[in-house]
């Protein structure tokens, strides 16, 4: 029987450049989507696919993430005294239970593979999940949660693929896919980070969602640094790949990089119609904007 995954590391470290100057005080992983900071869409993804810990991995300037998910006190002693009962309940619903998360902090900005090295000790030895906080995916069934009905079903290392345009693979890291498993799922034979135009394996990026095994940790510890002067993740998969199966899951949905601003302004747009109401207001101002783009404020 496969260990269960209870644990989730989230690496919200980064300075977020692209952003600049929103982000120079608020932490990109802060920004709204709608009506929520982008990284609670990836809390509730992890949260509905049965995880019990998250361990965010932070930097400095980064304390509000850790108090988003704290008890603020004086709002909700104000709330409750002007009898706001929707929004304690909002409040209520989105705080993780005591215990639940942790936090510990990448002093050194050294790369993806370095900050998930640091929870190690954290997560101890067993699977755990990894969700990167610039991408939310928008679906039914969490895309986590599709990840984790796979594992149960074969164990081992779990990453999820998006199909890209062909023309575009030379941007993400791209999987190259052996033995089917069922029509999602397939095993999967090489990873490549960025392959020259022309040259990739397959036209599935790796979206940023993993499920990995412990013994990730002790190939993080021995590798050096990689592309950019980094620690990169992918090296160390790939190591691991060597001695343990990796599978690829097509998950339904639709993922958002919130990373770059059409991603996020893209994601904004997505939730937004989610909301009969917001989009009955919404679609009106998309429309105008569009015959009449030199007009729009």
């Amino acid at each position: 029987m496969n260990k269960p995954i209870r644990k989730a590391i989230l690496p919200v470290a980064g300075l977020g450049t692209r952003f600049l100057p929103a982000t120079k005080a608020v932490p990109k992983e802060m920004l709204t989507i709608v009506d929520r900071p982008i990284v609670q869409y990836v809390v509730d993804e992890a949260r509905a696919a049965g995880i019990e810990h998250i361990v965010f991995v932070t930097g400095r300037n980064k304390q509000v993430i850790e108090d988003h998910f704290d008890r603020a006190y004086e709002l909700e002693d104000t709330l409750q005294s002007r009898s706001k009962k929707e929004a304690l309940e909002l409040l209520e619903k989105i705080r993780p239970t005591p215990g639940a998360t942790s936090f510990t902090r990448q002093q050194d900005p050294l790369g993806l593979g370095h900050a998930i090295w640091c929870a190690r000790d954290i997560i101890g030895r067993e699977p755990f999940a990894i969700l990167l906080p610039d991408v939310i995916i928008k679906s039914h069934t969490s895309c986590l949660k599709q990840m984790v009905d796979l594992y149960d079903r074969i164990g081992g290392n779990i990453i999820a693929v998006e199909e890209v345009p062909d023309d575009q693979t030379q941007n993400y890291g791209i999987v190259a896919l052996g033995d089917k498993i069922d029509d999602r799922a397939s095993q999967i034979a090489n990873m490549v980070e960025k392959p020259a135009r022309g040259t990739a394996p397959s036209n599935l990026q790796i979206t940023g969602r993993y499920i990995l095994q412990p013994e990730i940790f002790d190939l993080l510890s021995e590798q050096g640094q990689g592309a950019g002067g980094e620690i990169q993740l992918t090296d160390s998969m790939l190591k691991l790949l060597e001695t343990q199966p990796f599978a690829s899951l097509k998950y339904e949905g639709k993922s958002y990089d919130c990373g770059s601003k059409a991603g996020f302004l893209s994601a904004n747009i997505a939730y937004a119609l989610d909301d009969s109401k917001l989009a009955s207001e919404l679609i009106p101002l998309l429309n105008d904007m569009l015959k009449h783009p030199l007009a729009a404020e």
